[in-house]
């Protein structure tokens, strides 16, 4: 039987960010799944196969970050790269010591990204 590929969950309310992400991973060999916002993603039945997800920091309802801390809290928790078209070093730090693996800013080098995923998914392309 094949290994199944891990499902990267990217949840963004930027369409052409979301299917551009989406893509990218696609094209690496990953099952990935596209959500237009947290509350989308909670409600969707994937979090159990979920074993990456890359959120917007900046969203209409609950943000990239709070997702992160609310799937912490319920035991949840996955490698977790949040990307923002709004940097901020002060939400960087915080999302860091919520144990987020990677902190990118919009729009993030496509290397930058396969870093991060390969310092979590063994079978990540390097970067």
């Amino acid at each position: 039987m094949p290994k199944r590929q891990p499902l990267i969950s990217v949840v963004d309310d930027d369409e052409a960010v979301r299917e551009a992400t989406t893509g990218l991973m696609q094209s690496l060999g990953y099952t990935a799944a596209a959500f237009p916002s947290a509350e989308d993603f909670l409600q969707s039945g994937e979090i159990t196969r979920t074993s990456c997800l890359i959120a917007d920091v900046n969203m209409p309802g609950m943000s990239g970050l709070d997702l992160h801390r609310r799937l912490s809290a319920s035991g949840k928790a996955f490698p977790t790269i949040l990307i923002t078209a709004y940097p901020d070093e002060r939400v960087r730090q915080g999302a860091m010591n919520a144990g987020v693996i990677c902190y990118l800013s919009k729009p993030f080098d496509e290397g930058d990204l396969l870093s991060c995923l390969h310092t979590v998914l063994p079978s990540a392309p390097p970067p």
